[in-house]
């Protein structure tokens, strides 16, 4: 009798159920996420390219650019205006990558969320947005780190006639000197960058928005949750901002160590990491080291991510 009444009262465990349609909606945000982060690379690129040099100068010599106006005359005489898109294929790459799985992750983290923690509810609260961002960002920093290693090595302006031109060729370097895991030179900063960067951009973006959708209840407009394009655009210029000003420095002790030159290290030579990069670098130049460069980042970023957001958003709402 026991064992036939723990049959009969023995039920299936239900697991929360995700929204249907997954793979289309997966597609989607692969397919308009990487439009639209190719859109806003091509706008930001020279910046980033200047960002690059600026934060790569060796603390060990005087500095080669005295700021973002030097380092943009300078790049211009030397290589002219191609050179500042010089390198421009792997962040191409990298900007469809980055931002796809970007919008992937933060909309299957939320769809996660309401069917476990927030069960019945259509908007999530802004903590549980500001978490599905900043986990978003630690998986996507996984696939970005190879990308960014080849774009860091390929801005750098070369120092000698055998350094490898094309991105092929530096990725033959690296496997070559470091294996599979030099690849990955820089995670530490990639992780902390795009954790703490990705939260602040989704909730940047959705804070600005919930802003606005309340600015246009109280004057009587229409409600909907898309709002026009040019509160698109100011919610994404925030969030640029937002991800670009807050966790600037692990960014810039990234991309010195994703430009070492590691040919020229002896064989028993350390290779630094993320933290012996960063206690050197407050050493030497203290916080306006960590941030140097952050201004033109910034001002790139804006728009730039703005552009990101209401292409994004345009797509999302014209094929539905």
């Amino acid at each position: 009798m026991a064992t036939e009444h723990a049959i009969i009262t023995e039920r299936p465990m239900e697991l929360p159920s995700l929204p249907p349609n997954q793979g289309l909606e997966a597609m989607k945000d692969i397919v308009f996420g990487s439009a639209a982060g190719m859109a806003g690379k091509l706008i930001e690129y020279p910046f980033d390219t200047v960002k690059v040099r600026l934060q790569s100068q060796p603390e060990h010599l005087p500095l080669r650019y005295s700021g973002p106006l030097d380092c943009f005359r300078q790049s211009f005489a030397t290589d002219g205006f191609r050179g500042l898109y010089r390198g421009i294929s792997a962040p191409m790459t990298g900007a469809a990558v980055e931002t796809s799985c970007l919008f992937f992750s933060y909309r299957l983290i939320q769809d996660t969320l309401r069917a476990t923690v927030y069960p019945n509810v259509e908007h999530l609260p802004f903590p549980a947005l500001v978490a599905s961002g900043a986990l978003s960002g630690s998986i996507t920093s996984l696939a970005l780190t190879p990308i960014e290693l080849v774009k860091c090595k390929m801005q750098v302006p070369a120092e000698s006639a055998t350094k490898p031109s094309g991105p092929m060729a530096l990725v033959a370097t690296i496997f070559r000197q470091e294996g599979l895991r030099g690849f990955w030179r820089g995670q530490m900063g990639t992780l902390i960058r795009e954790t703490g960067g990705s939260a602040a951009w989704f909730g940047g973006y959705e804070g600005v928005s919930s802003l606005f959708r309340n600015y246009n209840k109280s004057q009587a407009r229409p409600a909907s949750d898309s709002l026009p394009v040019y509160q698109q655009m100011i919610a994404g210029a925030t969030a640029g901002i937002s991800y670009n000003f807050l966790f600037y420095p692990a960014d810039t002790i990234k991309s010195r160590m994703q430009t070492e030159d590691v040919s020229r290290l002896p064989a028993s030579a350390k290779r630094q990491t993320f933290w012996s990069v960063t206690k050197a670098l407050w050493r030497q130049q203290g916080l306006k080291g960590m941030y140097r460069g952050c201004g033109i980042t910034c001002a790139r970023s804006a728009p730039s991510s703005a552009f990101i957001f209401s292409v994004y958003e345009g797509l999302r709402q014209y094929f539905g």
